[in-house]
């Protein structure tokens, strides 16, 4: 499968290149033609590069290199530091400082500066400071991320460097050469292309086009870290096969059953070794009830009397019946 397909080039204003009175004669042989004033970009050759460049920052990831991100032009700041994060490297997005590589020791000192500043703050130690000293830490904090967050995980120098407008990053380029790093980079109509190695034919100014470019080799960064990981999980690849993910499930489960079973027998000592003033203290919370019948006894006593009184009448006019009919009686015979 494509990198990249001729359709996303054109649908990003790749092939968009300057004016024609801003050009190097030295891109002459990358550019189609040209069209209301504006020199068209070969994309034919593009995909060729693409492919290229593709092909040489996977294997040098896949052999352990880091590769640098760089562009600080406004249009290409949130591509450049998006892309360099998502695939983990390092990157410069705000302001080259010039000796950034070939004084990197130097620049090293001032990241371990950083560093000791951002422990100072998160520790709270900025708090206890006079607020005039606080202040003026912080600003020189604040500095020192905005132009090196990007590179403060970097203990080295890059293997390789990815920039886009090399013209603007005319010190990074002329570092980088001097150093013997190679270059990918997104040439445009205006740039040399003879100071880059592995140069791409494209629209350095668009923001479409740097986002699609940066995807191009963060892409290329992730398939070699894949390879790296497949090299050392073996045959299988990074990831573990179904049986050994199951039979470390099931490993799992029995450990968290035996830690159950564990802190149940912990819980059921605790308890037997209970002293007794604890269970002295929990008796009259059983011994509760009784109270509770003692109280509703006397209602039941007295409820008990009332359905007495009103059945005693009932029986004592039940008597008067066989006297009644003994007087009938009598009348009759008399």
């Amino acid at each position: 499968m494509a990198v990249v397909t001729m359709k996303q080039l054109l649908e990003a204003g790749v092939h968009f290149g300057h004016q024609t009175r801003r050009w190097d004669p030295r891109m002459r042989r990358f550019i189609h033609g040209e069209r209301s004033g504006i020199y068209i970009i070969d994309l034919q050759q593009t995909l060729e590069r693409i492919e290229t460049s593709y092909t040489f920052v996977r294997d040098l990831v896949a052999d352990g290199g880091r590769v640098l991100f760089v562009g600080t032009k406004r249009q290409a700041q949130d591509a450049i530091r998006s892309y360099a994060e998502k695939c983990g490297m390092p990157y410069v997005n705000q302001r080259w400082l010039g000796g950034m590589l070939t004084n990197f020791q130097t620049i090293s000192k001032r990241v371990s500066k950083m560093q000791e500043y951002q422990r100072m703050r998160d520790s709270g130690e900025f708090e206890a400071m006079p607020k005039k000293e606080a202040l003026m830490l912080g600003r020189e904090l604040e500095k020192l991320e905005r132009n090196l967050g990007g590179i403060q995980n970097m203990e080295r120098l890059p293997d390789a460097i990815f920039v886009l407008d090399t013209v603007k990053e005319h010190i990074a380029v002329t570092e980088a050469n001097k150093l013997g790093i190679p270059i990918v980079a997104v040439v445009d109509t205006d740039c040399n292309p003879d100071e880059i190695q592995y140069l791409i034919p494209g629209n350095d100014d668009a923001i479409r086009s740097g986002r699609l470019l940066c995807r191009v080799v963060a892409d290329a960064i992730e398939e070699g870290r894949f390879i790296v990981n497949s090299r050392s999980a073996g045959d299988d690849g990074p990831s573990l096969d179904a049986e050994d993910h199951a039979a470390a499930q099931a490993q799992a489960r029995n450990e968290a059953a035996e830690a159950a079973a564990d802190r149940d027998g912990r819980v059921a000592a605790t308890v037997e070794a209970a002293p007794a003033g604890e269970e002295a203290a929990a008796a009259p919370v059983v011994e509760a009830a009784p109270v509770e019948e003692a109280a509703a006894a006397p209602v039941e006593e007295e409820a008990a009397p009332v359905e007495e009184a009103a059945a005693a009448p009932a029986e004592e006019e039940a008597p008067a019946a066989p006297e009644a009919e003994a007087a009938t009686t009598e009348g009759e015979q008399a």
